[in-house]
């Protein structure tokens, strides 16, 4: 396993909260939304920095060797598994399937374009 790079986790980070900007909005001034936007922000962090652990398991010699595996892996994670927790969470509370198809989007994109990140870092 080699190390971390957590410049290319904090470029993510950003990345991941600049396409969440793009589809949600920014905050409203209530302290309440800021707080529920820094909770995001702070769990976007953590997701980035398994996404960086994860990349770093594989290596950079495979990595280089097999660059389709970065959207491969980082698009499969959005795909095999925060997309079905979300419409489970949804199904669960009876909301509506349209907007888990909507996040469900966003998340792959966002996935996508961080492992878009570490590739350019790589």
């Amino acid at each position: 396993m080699g190390p971390v790079n957590w410049i290319a986790v904090l470029c993510a980070w950003l990345v991941a909260a600049a396409v969440g900007l793009a589809f949600y909005g920014r905050a409203a001034t209530p302290s309440r939304q800021l707080a529920r936007h820094a909770i995001a922000a702070l769990l976007l962090l953590l997701t980035a920095a398994m996404m960086g652990h994860m990349f770093a398991r594989v290596g950079d010699a495979t990595l280089a060797a097999k660059p389709w595996l970065y959207p491969m892996m980082s698009g499969g994670l959005a795909l095999a598994f925060t997309g079905p927790a979300l419409f489970i969470a949804y199904a669960r509370r009876d909301l509506a399937q349209g907007a888990a198809w909507k996040d469900y989007g966003v998340w792959v994109i966002t996935y996508l374009a961080m492992g878009g990140v570490f590739w350019a870092a790589g």
